[in-house]
């Protein structure tokens, strides 16, 4: 602490080691776009809904499923901006959750966010070896097997985003950026080539109807929030960002914005694009680049190329994030302490990375080796990847009236926004289980034993460790240096 004494200024932050105060605004707001992927959300995730989760229904079901994530969303944003404009987090919603429901529920908010972000992760590397392998397809390359090929191009991907993180956030931050631009802008002109030319063809009649299918609409939000997820990653770089009550709150609340722009335009063309589509390329797992491949294969090799490096971005976002809050529980003791340590060079929780990175690199291969649909696959992981994404809003959200009100600065609107914005997240969540119960899916069973077994930790620390359980919500606090500008400070 201070030699003066004061409470709010440390000599040494609890999360020394990561490279302070660094990135402007663009690379944070870089890790937010990057964990969303637009680029490649807005090419997969209204496929994946089209044929599979809404039951043959088109139009308003793609319109109204993106578009209520989008609210839904918005209203998590709004939640979380408060918060973000008070406290330096270095481990996001864990920490929020902290210091606004305690430490205990705070271990679930952890877990379930981390559960998003590796499933998410995991999903993203699959669609990169995925949309790669069709990429060589469409440039001519005959494979008699593409399971091979595939999970070459997932351990590729995978080393060489291990390679950018652990080199540091900065040069991670702005290849994602440069990668999502790229991408979005090949999406954006092949999706103009592709109607200018099938003008004549193009009926928006349908976009509009409306058939009435309220069960796999719930399912099919709980999908296209996992287009969204990932909005909240800078709140990880609280420590890192330049000016973190600034940067990070605007990052946060444009994010989903821009991003649900673009979606509801992307659901509302490929849904008259897929109409028309034969049952084949709809059942496939790129139906979007056998589409435009039926026409043009130069032009799907492009579309291919920006799908697959979009995801490529989202992966590196989604451990940069991931990593940051196994750093977190490593230095407070609640994770194994060797995560906690940070590279001596450049500044980055390296050993949270090195450790996570094989298993987000291993669950996509075994996907592919073992045979098993890569449509059906991402799926399956995008929703898991949902479902904890929506534990970690719910708690974070929660969070926000108990959090002001610890700091004074207890209000009205912050109670009736951190009491409506969980509650209709709950309804969300539970409806969708419901109806995946019932179809005899497992996603909501095994989301709900992460869930269990994070209470049961929470439960374990209170009783045998106290101390370490006290420990948590750290972040990154004022230094003396701070307040002095002493530059060699690093």
């Amino acid at each position: 602490m201070s030699a003066r004494g004061d409470r709010y200024i440390t000599a040494k932050s609890p999360v020394e080691g990561l490279r302070r105060r660094k990135l402007s605004f663009l690379p944070v707001f870089a890790q937010a776009v990057a964990n969303v992927a637009p680029a490649g959300a807005m090419s997969v995730i209204p496929a994946l809904i089209f044929p599979g989760l809404v039951f043959g229904t088109s139009g308003p079901n793609l319109l109204m499923t993106f578009g209520a994530a989008m609210a839904v969303i918005i209203l998590v944003s709004f939640c979380l901006r408060p918060m973000a404009q008070r406290m330096a987090a270095v481990s996001g919603l864990y920490s929020y959750t902290a210091k606004g429901l305690g430490p205990r529920t705070a271990i679930s908010a952890g877990w379930s966010a981390i559960f998003g972000y590796a499933l998410v992760a995991m999903a993203s590397l699959l669609a990169v070896g995925t949309y790669g392998v069709e990429l060589f397809i469409n440039l001519g390359l005959q494979l008699a097997d593409s399971r091979g090929p595939t999970a070459l191009v997932i351990l590729g991907a995978a080393a060489g985003a291990c390679l950018l993180m652990v080199r540091g956030i900065r040069l991670s931050a702005w290849s994602t950026l440069l990668m999502e631009s790229i991408s979005i802008a090949i999406l954006t002109v092949v999706l103009i080539v592709y109607f200018t030319f099938n003008a004549s063809s193009v009926n928006l009649d349908g976009v509009f109807a409306w058939h009435g299918n309220f069960d796999s609409l719930w399912i099919g939000i709980v999908v296209a929030v996992s287009a969204f997820v990932g909005f909240e990653s800078p709140t990880t770089l609280g420590g890192e960002a330049h000016r973190p009550f600034v940067s990070i709150p605007r990052a946060i609340t444009w994010t989903p914005i821009l991003a649900g722009v673009l979606y509801l335009v992307a659901a509302t063309a490929q849904d008259v694009a897929l109409d028309k589509a034969s049952p084949s390329i709809i059942a496939s797992s790129t139906p979007l680049s056998n589409l435009i491949s039926s026409t043009s294969p130069m032009v799907a090799a492009v579309l291919d190329f920006g799908i697959a490096a979009s995801w490529f971005a989202c992966a590196i976002a989604s451990v940069n994030a991931l990593s940051r809050i196994l750093f977190c529980m490593g230095r407070e003791g609640v994770a194994l302490r060797a995560v906690g340590r940070t590279h001596p060079a450049f500044r980055t929780p390296s050993t949270a990375i090195m450790v996570v990175m094989p298993v987000i690199a291993a669950v996509p291969i075994a996907v592919i080796l073992f045979g098993v649909s890569p449509g059906l696959a991402l799926t399956n992981l995008f929703t898991l990847g949902a479902y904890g994404y929506l534990g970690s809003y719910i708690l974070a959200s929660a969070s926000l009236p108990f959090f002001l009100r610890r700091i004074g600065e207890n209000t009205t609107a912050s109670w009736i926004l951190g009491s409506a914005t969980p509650l209709i997240l709950a309804f969300v969540l539970w409806a969708a289980a419901t109806v995946s119960v019932q179809a005899g899916n497992l996603q909501s069973f095994i989301y709900g034993a992460v869930f269990l077994a994070s209470v049961l930790y929470a439960t374990f620390l209170h009783y045998r460790r106290p101390g370490r359980l006290a420990s948590i919500g750290i972040y990154d606090e004022t230094r003396d240096s701070d307040l002095f500008h002493d530059r060699w400070t690093p």
